[in-house]
């Protein structure tokens, strides 16, 4: 049985600028990896980082929805894990917006464990971009 990981995360910017921090190449790889990511449907990427014991640091990607900036999503596919990760952008108006994060298809409690410590950690980088 697979699980979703689901999160919600605040920040004081633009519904645009943090649509540009999930879509534009190098302020994602500030945040998340180094990726050669293209906000086109049909767009094969790849997230990559040093490889560390066990895993070759290679996420293989393919771009499924892109409607900006409301929406964006991308398959997580790395270590035998076959993941949708979803993007939902919502303006909640006075200079706030929600960004919600779903990633589903995860295979086992340690891969959920491990997406919600990486998501979250990635998600505080995205906040100190957002604020330069």
């Amino acid at each position: 049985m697979s699980s979703t990981l689901s999160l919600d995360f605040q920040y004081r910017t633009s519904i645009e600028k943090l649509w540009s921090a999930l879509t534009d190449s190098d302020k994602l790889a500030k945040w998340v990896m180094e990726n050669d990511f293209k906000p086109v449907v049909g767009h094969r990427f790849q997230f990559r980082m040093q490889p560390i014991e066990g895993w070759n640091g290679i996420i293989d990607c393919e771009v499924l929805i892109v409607d900006a900036p409301h929406r964006l999503s991308y398959t997580w596919v790395s270590m035998g894990e076959n993941n949708t990760v979803t993007w939902t952008l919502q303006d909640l108006g006075d200079g706030k917006v929600n960004l919600h994060l779903e990633q589903t298809g995860i295979s086992n409690d340690q891969a959920l464990q491990g997406a919600k410590y990486g998501w979250t950690n990635m998600c505080g980088q995205l906040e100190k971009l957002l604020e330069q």
